[in-house]
């Protein structure tokens, strides 16, 4: 089904060193890209405490994610700048209906669901999951593909699940979490990115988060030269999800770079290109706020979610 990977599993070291160190922006072009990499993070709270309130803290956010004076110097404050969605778990999408709608905030609502962070559930159970976050307000849904059948090869078994997903989301998008730092070789991580995309994915996803190994660049290469590769097959445009360990503005501008680079300027959106994390705001605003003012903030100047 997914046939060998015609774009070099071994990753150029070379580009993924390049990306890292000698691709840099400075100044105004670092504020621009700073900017635009706000407009691509899915703001995420998936904790064991998770609360109405502090969800409610986190739409608010999302929906505001750069303080007004900082935008007002930039220029910005009228562009509608907000994140790429909230991302919860499935019994707190209710909760972030009833916030963004009390703060009058347009944002998607993803959710992860089917067993997540493992998977280990029945298939029934991962679907009935899907479907109630989706009856519940979720306009996206992060599912975890099932590694069992990858690491034992049973790609048939990958597909026919993702696609069972697929049809339980109804419109809403789905994002496949390969967690390749469990899938143990690049040719797994290749092909279980060419299966998802053949059974219906809208996005395929480094990681749950929760892995040893999360989003890494390497992996990324190759996940994202697959895009490219069923691209120019099938003309169908699939977006690329980083997640786990994503925590400064230095690190979303070399996301952006290897999309810029690989995939072209139409992927450098929330339509085709996100950023999973909870920390990263934090720090672009950071910068933004150095940037503007010329010295970095106390914790105090800018609130977090």
């Amino acid at each position: 089904m997914a046939g060998k990977c015609s774009c070099k599993l071994a990753c150029s070291k070379k580009t993924v060193r390049n990306l890292g160190t000698r691709r840099t922006v400075k100044k105004q072009w670092q504020a621009a890209w700073l900017l635009r990499a706000i407009t691509c993070v899915d703001l995420t709270t998936l904790s064991g405490d998770d609360t109405f309130t502090n969800v409610s803290r986190l739409c608010f956010k999302a929906g505001h994610p750069v303080k007004e004076d900082i935008l007002k110097a930039l220029g910005m404050e009228d562009k509608g700048i907000t994140c790429g969605a909230v991302c919860v778990y499935p019994n707190r999408v209710a909760d972030c209906v009833k916030s963004l709608k009390a703060a009058n905030v347009n944002v998607p609502i993803a959710s992860v669901a089917t067993g997540f962070p493992s998977g280990q559930m029945p298939l029934k159970t991962r679907l009935e999951e899907i479907r109630q976050a989706v009856q519940d307000g979720a306009t996206e849904i992060d599912i975890v593909i099932n590694r069992t059948y990858a690491l034992n090869g049973n790609w048939k078994g990958v597909y026919d699940e993702v696609q069972a997903m697929r049809e339980a989301c109804g419109d809403a998008h789905l994002k496949t979490i390969l967690a390749t730092g469990e899938l143990g070789s690049m040719v797994n991580v290749y092909k279980a990115s060419l299966v998802c995309m053949m059974a219906g994915a809208d996005f395929i996803k480094t990681s749950t988060g929760k892995e040893g190994v999360n989003a890494i660049l390497p992996v990324a290469l190759v996940m994202v030269r697959a895009i490219r590769e069923y691209y120019q097959k099938t003309g169908y445009k699939v977006g690329f999800k980083p997640a786990g360990g994503i925590r400064s503005a230095k690190d979303a501008c070399t996301w952006l770079m290897l999309m810029k680079e690989e995939l072209g300027d139409e992927w450098l959106s929330p339509h085709l290109f996100r950023l999973g994390a909870s920390a990263l705001l934090l720090d672009i605003e950071r910068q933004l706020f150095h940037y503007v003012y010329g010295k970095y903030a106390a914790l105090h100047e800018i609130p977090m979610s």
